[in-house]
């Protein structure tokens, strides 16, 4: 059986490579098996192998799960377009820099009164054990299929809670990221400021923490470090989760 497996941030590193072509044995047609498989191969990343996060064709994957012959799976660690209908919403991965007005204008609807909008930048210090290190920059890196998949999961999840919500924009910047430069943006439009555009604004950014697999790498006097989360995902994060 052949299949595909792609490795992101630090198992991308203790590994080599983005990109394997893999021929697996009758023992190891699982998540399980294939990862056992790889840390015998790859023993420099088994630690990090061992506690990554999985997925099968852009789903998440458990160690029970059965791999079919070419299917494309993706180890990673927990995670640090748009449409002009009457409900917009737009889901992007950009490489330069977004300009919020345009965002604003393109989830807005002639029934809006309202938007709340969360960007995140790049800080030029960050605590860190009682000192205050100093960050020259940040590089994004994103399993981009998924995370645009995930993105519009959140963006269900969104609806499911907040059914005034009209215009959704989730928002990931990729690639080298200066002091000042805004990383990431969640914002939500309605008809009123208390038709729910803050708090699913609020929702949005801290689910697309837990579930859209982008990673940073902190680049600084320090040294060069990747920042990964701790968020363990369960089978209701295979879908929207109920409201």
């Amino acid at each position: 059986m052949q299949i595909t497996v792609l490795f992101f941030a630090t198992l991308r590193d203790r590994i080599g490579a983005r990109r394997l072509d893999v021929a697996l044995d009758e023992g190891a047609q699982n998540i399980g098996g294939l990862r056992s498989e790889l840390m015998r191969r790859h023993p420099a990343a088994s630690q990090n192998l061992q506690v990554a996060l999985a997925a099968i064709n852009e789903e998440f994957a458990f160690d029970e799960d059965a791999i079919q012959d070419g299917d494309e799976v993706a180890f990673f660690p927990p995670v640090s377009g748009g449409s002009a209908a009457k409900r917009p919403e737009i889901f992007r991965l950009p490489t330069e820099p977004f300009d919020h007005n345009e965002i604003i204008a393109a989830i807005t609807t002639p029934s809006c009164g309202a938007v709340c909008l969360f960007t995140g930048i790049v800080r030029g210090e960050t605590h860190k054990s009682g000192h205050l290190p100093q960050t020259e920059w940040l590089e994004y890196e994103a399993y981009q299929a998924m995370a645009l998949t995930k993105m519009k999961q959140v963006a269900a999840e969104i609806r499911a809670r907040w059914d005034k919500v009209e215009g959704i924009a989730i928002i990931q910047r990729l690639g080298v990221l200066q002091v000042g430069e805004s990383t990431v943006l969640c914002a939500c439009s309605a008809p009123h400021r208390d038709d729910g555009c803050f708090e699913a604004a609020r929702y949005g950014i801290d689910r697309l923490k837990e579930i859209v697999p982008v990673w940073k790498k902190e680049v600084g006097a320090d040294g060069t470090s990747w920042i990964e989360g701790e968020y363990q995902p369960s089978a209701i994060d295979k879908h929207a989760k109920a409201p």
